[in-house]
């Protein structure tokens, strides 16, 4: 898909960050926009802030791990649009740690929002596309955090390289089938988003009882939101988005130098050798330590 006027994009977590930027981009690019959010406050925010830019947008609060919810979408989408052309499954959430200390409550918000929202928008949406019989794209995002080996949230790289998985199954099938559905997987290094304040829209059902955080968790905490905070624009990540719809580029990863990760966890693959810790190389990309 290489023109975007008068085209009908849907973004989920669309009120911030990520999702926000490439909403921003749509308008500058003339399209129509449904936004998808967990976030009311934010996503009526953005829905005004982006018709004041001249952008003709509809905002659907969603929680994209509920079916019901992603086929509501879909259905005010038709409705007031009748069709749809672009679909961004991009709404993420982290928390947890490792695979035996993450609450049950972690595993199914994780799980929930970053793998079963993408498995429901590619369910729902890909056979409306389909039907419409002209070009269309799908963008998961995904993580590079689901091409490496590692992370200190067992929950999140489970889901990001199950997203990684899923879109290459969605890519091979369509092109097999000479569908004019293309699809891409979005694998971002460390952006400037929200996700560390996730945990404000965590359903009442899934959270965990509070608890005292220890002075190592604090610290680590610390660190992460000023590795966020100095990170990569979310509106560096759309132009690339762009980029890669335009060429029908599957791979989009923000952050080149990253690939040295993705280089170590491919070798040890090959080699059939145990998994390497990467946590030194991490703290380097991301600006802490040497």
């Amino acid at each position: 898909m290489k023109e975007f006027k008068g085209k009908v994009a849907v973004i989920t977590g669309a009120a911030s960050g990520i999702g926000r930027a490439i909403a921003e981009r749509c308008v500058s690019e003339g399209m129509k926009l449904v936004l998808a959010d967990i976030d009311d406050e934010n996503l009526t925010k953005a829905e005004s802030e982006l018709r004041g830019q001249g952008g003709t947008v509809l905002s659907v609060r969603t929680d994209v791990s509920k079916r019901s919810e992603v086929e509501e979408l879909a259905r005010q989408t038709l409705d007031v649009f009748g069709q749809v052309h672009l679909l961004v499954n991009n709404a993420g959430v982290g928390a947890g740690g490792s695979a035996w200390e993450a609450t049950w409550h972690d595993w199914e918000w994780v799980i929930g929002v970053n793998l079963w929202g993408v498995i429901h928008g590619v369910k729902v949406f890909t056979p409306l596309m389909l039907a419409q019989n002209v070009e269309c794209h799908i963008v998961n995002t995904a993580s590079a955090a689901g091409l490496i080996v590692g992370g200190i949230s067992a929950p999140y790289s489970t889901t990001k390289h199950a997203v990684v998985g899923l879109s290459e199954s969605l890519y091979l099938t369509l092109q097999q089938r000479g569908a004019l559905v293309k699809v891409s997987v979005l694998c971002p290094g460390l952006v400037r988003t929200n996700i560390i304040n996730a945990e404000h829209h965590r359903p009442a059902d899934l959270r965990n009882e509070p608890v005292e955080l220890g002075a190592e968790r604090r610290a680590g905490l610390n660190i992460m939101k000023a590795a966020i905070e100095a990170a990569m624009p979310p509106r560096q990540v759309a132009d690339k988005v762009f980029d890669a719809i335009r060429n029908e580029q599957f791979y989009i990863l923000t952050h080149p130098d990253w690939m040295e990760l993705v280089q170590m966890r491919t070798d040890s693959l090959l080699r059939l050798e145990n998994p390497r810790n990467p946590a030194q190389t991490v703290a380097r990309l991301i600006g802490f330590g040497k």
